[in-house]
């Protein structure tokens, strides 16, 4: 099966997300064919922006891209799975209009005879049809915040966190796209039942990997006289795994919490009589 891997700015967290995941892809520095440690599996690297064109077009039978990119492409494809991911987080990113501080522009309508310049050019174009404005949008090869307001009256960009526009003392004025990184399938790849079980156990295990970055396991000891304390004391531990000890005094109980909230469970654990605390990471959590 031919895989696409996205080129760029998230090559290196999809090669994490697919060791994570259970597949070891592996390249030289300047090549654009991985090698896989799956021999069902083929492809090689291309640009995101490029992507759903060729899996379409039946060169991939699967791909990674974001979703901006399918809606700006027009491409016919099966959106197989959602994968937050990104190169600084998994967080979901967005396209947003943006004007410089001092810009008289505070919403879509005051944009009637002015310039944009963005990378999403059609998907802006629709959203200012979709507003009844006339605008002139322009392609930006990059650096796409440093064009206002010399160059251009305001711009479409992409942000995770909003820190760039803010350190080029641009405000937002509206979010036009939300976007994740996505797994998409070719229409008659995905008719063929090998080749759609191969893409959805990939899914899975991607999506399995993403659900577990984010949390740990924990394992303790606790007396019985103390359980139900812990268990109604912390509400993460709702429904752990409860086996008995050989001191029939004693329970081990094994759960999965948010990773974020770990250090301030494993404290109040101990204060609780908890014993043998111990936290370890996950490679995959599947629901």
């Amino acid at each position: 099966m031919n895989f696409g891997l996205p080129k760029g700015s998230l090559e290196e967290a999809t090669i994490a997300l697919f060791s994570k995941a259970g597949y070891r892809i592996s390249k030289g520095p300047r090549s654009y064919r991985p090698a896989w440690d799956d021999p069902e599996l083929d492809g090689r690297f291309v640009r995101a922006q490029e992507m759903s064109r060729y899996v379409e077009n039946g060169f991939f039978d699967c791909g990674l891209t974001g979703r901006d990119w399918v809606k700006e492409n027009g491409s016919d494809v099966v959106e197989v799975a959602d994968l937050i991911y990104s190169r600084a987080s998994n967080r979901i990113s967005k396209w947003v209009l943006a004007v410089p501080d001092s810009s008289g522009i505070h919403e879509v309508k005051d944009l009637e005879g002015k310039t944009i310049a963005t990378e999403l050019v059609n998907v802006t174009r629709n959203y200012l049809a979709e507003n009844e404005v006339q605008a002139e949008v322009e392609f930006s090869w990059g650096a796409t915040e440093v064009k206002v307001p010399e160059l251009v009256d305001a711009i479409v960009d992409l942000t995770e966190t909003g820190n760039s526009l803010k350190a080029n003392k641009l405000r937002i004025v509206d979010v036009i796209l939300e976007t994740n990184t996505v797994l998409i399938a070719n229409k008659h790849s995905w008719e063929n039942p090998t080749k759609r079980a191969k893409v959805e156990s990939i899914a899975m295990l991607l999506q399995a990997a993403l659900e577990a970055d984010a949390k740990v396991g924990l394992k303790l000891n606790v007396q019985r006289e103390a359980l139900q304390e812990v268990l109604s004391s912390l509400p993460a531990l709702r429904k752990p795994t409860l086996s008995p000890l050989s001191d029939e005094s004693w329970v081990a109980v094994e759960t999965v919490i948010e990773k974020k909230v770990a250090r301030e469970i494993i404290p109040a654990l101990k204060r609780l009589g908890a014993e043998g605390i111990v936290e370890y990471p996950l490679n995959k959590l599947i629901p």
